[in-house]
């Protein structure tokens, strides 16, 4: 166990980043790390289910990523819009944050917003004229490392094909693999956070005690909790599903009688962390030095974690958000 930033570091070429998903959804690699054994497979998507049981439960995110990055008028101002406070009244990071000031305004497809706050963490809270069309006007924020922008094949890839419920910034990318036909003949169900901007925040402290964890939006239906609650296995699709099912499990349910079924949680799972909830998890290739890649070192332990991202390296595997993918039983 470390609790030191550094030791979750790993070199990755550049080049096995994903800068696009492949052509079909269940075509990526998948790494299978068994935690009991310490073995590891390289094996396909396609072998998912074979790793399936009778009374396993597959749990998704059904969250809905928004356009959520808009341009000014005069291309002079960008904006991330986090937050929908009404109909008009906008919670935003804002590059460059100089410009917008108390008080500056701008236009982005005709429609005038105004700085009304400045917020402590530098957000800015701009209140708009009317509604703006983020349909029309919105880019999908894909993660920096893509090193690109948005284009019209991002509107139905960076979905999971049961995407939503509106709200993310981000997508759930464990979940890009499977297919409808796939999900048809697993027994599944859903839960719903909205991936919030901290994805994109980095660890910055050297001891990750002293991380501030970022707070994101859920919501889970008794009916799922029920359900969930019932099945003999878990199996949490990506990082987002196991911080919700962590944050309301109790020592007895994996979601607590008393939990609320909405609300926000800030929940920052690392070693040496005891899952209640989440038995098996299927999730991407994360960042080093993560909160992502600490998550996963808490389920798996971290020399297994490190090592199996060594051999994804060593085998080219394609990492991140449209990257392969890794299953940990």
């Amino acid at each position: 166990m470390s609790l030191f930033t550094k030791d979750y570091d790993y070199q990755l070429p550049e080049e096995l980043i994903a800068s696009r998903p492949l052509p079909v959804r269940s075509a990526s690699r998948m790494l299978v790390v068994h935690r009991d054994t310490g073995k590891i497979e390289h094996r396909m998507f396609s072998d998912f289910e074979s790793f399936i049981r009778k009374d396993d439960l597959l749990v998704l995110n059904n969250t809905r990523v928004i356009p959520a990055r808009l341009f000014s008028d005069d291309d002079r101002v960008e904006l991330l819009c986090l937050d929908q406070l009404s109909p008009t009244l906008w919670r935003c990071l804002a590059k460059p944050g100089k410009r917008m000031k108390l008080g500056h305004t701008l236009k982005v497809g005709g429609t005038t917003g105004t700085v009304v706050e400045v917020m402590e963490n530098g957000d800015r809270i701009i209140r708009w004229d009317q509604a703006v069309d983020l349909e029309k006007h919105g880019h999908l924020a894909l993660p920096h490392y893509i090193g690109r922008d948005d284009d019209e094949a991002d509107q139905e890839r960076y979905q999971t094909v049961y995407a939503k419920q509106e709200g993310a910034i981000a997508a759930p990318t464990a979940g890009l693999h499977f297919t409808t036909e796939i999900l048809s003949r697993i027994d599944h169900d859903f839960i719903t956070l909205h991936v919030g901007v901290g994805t994109f925040r980095p660890v910055s402290v050297d001891d990750i005690e002293e991380h501030v964890m970022h707070s994101e939006r859920y919501a889970v239906t008794q009916e799922s909790a029920d359900k969930i609650n019932a099945a003999k296995r878990v199996i949490a699709v990506g990082t987002t599903v196991t911080r919700v099912l962590e944050s309301l499990a109790s020592d007895t349910n994996r979601i607590s009688q008393n939990a609320a079924m909405t609300g926000e949680t800030d929940i920052f799972l690392h070693p040496p962390y005891k899952f209640k909830a989440v038995n098996a998890l299927l999730t991407n290739f994360h960042l080093p030095q993560s909160t992502l890649i600490m998550l996963v070192s808490a389920f798996a332990g971290r020399e297994l974690t490190l090592e199996a991202y060594r051999l994804a390296v060593a085998e080219k595997y394609r990492f991140y958000s449209y990257g392969d993918c890794m299953l940990l039983l």
